[in-house]
């Protein structure tokens, strides 16, 4: 392959890398809630992100697929056009052809690493966790496209990294969060008391907050009647109002039986200050629900699950009990004495 070749195969192959790269940390470092609140007034490139991070695991074997195939691929073409390119003029300045072709690959790889380092990888990843939300939605819909091309592979790749974790006693996580159980804490908890690191007030504190999750939620519900909502039309402004007449951060949207929805009062200032009357339905994102009978553990994995601070309770006919708050779930959880 000749330079006026090499040259835009190479640029192509640093632009792929730093793609996947630039990929790669923008899903991991992306905040949910702001994607799907994008998704949820139609952004494609949005939906696309979410369902990224959905599929961690395999969206991370995706772009170790084509950094690996781009540096393969620089490899093969680049090093290989740059020393031959190099070789010539530093045989007719008088080095042995041997030692020419040496020198030659040595300044080539030296080039190669460094543009495959800093344009392919130091570059896309600074860019990327600047803005993670904005990077995952312009990445999004292409990384999606080419995940599916490849999914078979990538599904290969990942049965075959699990089951070597299994092996091993690893037990593989295909998202973010690693939750772990009551025992599991529990052990914890005993461990750092027998080590010192807690007393035995603290041990205590931790061993109640460990059977609190059993607690009924119902009590924690807050009435249908005292929930503090605005109208899906509403202007930043009128979020600001209800938010400072209330004490209330966080506001309940009345959209028409549509899925259940909250705007934060920050937002609404957001949008003010850049001078924009978008109203509060633009504003919102998903709250999740749970039945009103589910215990306080569950609700509260529920809710962190979702990224969100409020939720409704579900009465059995399907009708609004009333609201939950994170807080008041943990303060449960967490009982000071």
């Amino acid at each position: 392959m000749n330079l006026s070749l090499g040259v835009p195969v190479t640029l192509a192959l640093l632009a792929g890398n730093g793609f996947f790269v630039a990929t790669e940390f923008a899903l991991v470092a992306a905040r949910r809630p702001r994607l799907e609140r994008a998704a949820a007034r139609g952004g494609r490139a949005a939906s696309a992100a979410v369902a990224g991070i959905d599929e961690l695991s395999l969206t991370l074997a995706g772009a170790q697929l084509g950094i690996t195939m781009c540096s393969l691929g620089l490899g093969l073409v680049s090093e290989p056009v740059i020393a031959g390119t190099l070789a010539p003029p530093i045989h007719a300045a008088g080095l042995p052809d041997g030692a020419a072709h040496a020198v030659a690959f040595v300044l080539a790889l030296a080039l190669v690493t460094f543009l495959h380092m800093v344009v392919g990888e130091m570059a896309p990843k600074s860019w990327a966790i600047t803005d993670p939300e904005r990077s995952a939605t312009l990445l999004g819909l292409p990384f999606r496209a080419f995940a599916t091309v490849v999914r078979p592979l990538l599904a290969a790749l990942n049965g075959t990294t699990n089951l070597l974790l299994r092996m091993v006693g690893v037990e593989p996580a295909d998202s973010r969060e690693v939750s772990r159980t009551p025992e599991q804490l529990r052990s914890i908890a005993q461990d750092s008391r027998r080590l010192g690191l807690i007393e035995d007030t603290e041990l205590s504190l931790l061993t109640a907050a460990l059977d609190a999750p059993r607690t009924p939620l119902a009590g924690l519900v807050v009435p249908v009647s005292r929930i503090v909502s605005v109208p899906a039309e509403a202007t930043p402004q009128e979020v600001i109002d209800i938010a400072a007449r209330t004490g209330s951060l966080r506001i309940m949207l009345r959209d028409g039986g549509r899925e259940p929805r909250m705007v934060h009062v920050r937002d609404a200032y957001l949008a003010r200050a850049r001078g924009r009357a978008t109203p509060a339905r633009e504003l919102a994102h998903p709250v999740p629900t749970v039945p009103v009978g589910t215990p306080v553990g569950e609700a509260v994995a529920v809710l962190k699950g979702r990224h969100s601070h409020l939720g409704l309770a579900m009465a059995p006919d399907g009708r609004v009990a009333g609201l939950i708050n994170l807080d008041d779930l943990l303060t449960t959880l967490l009982p000071v004495r």
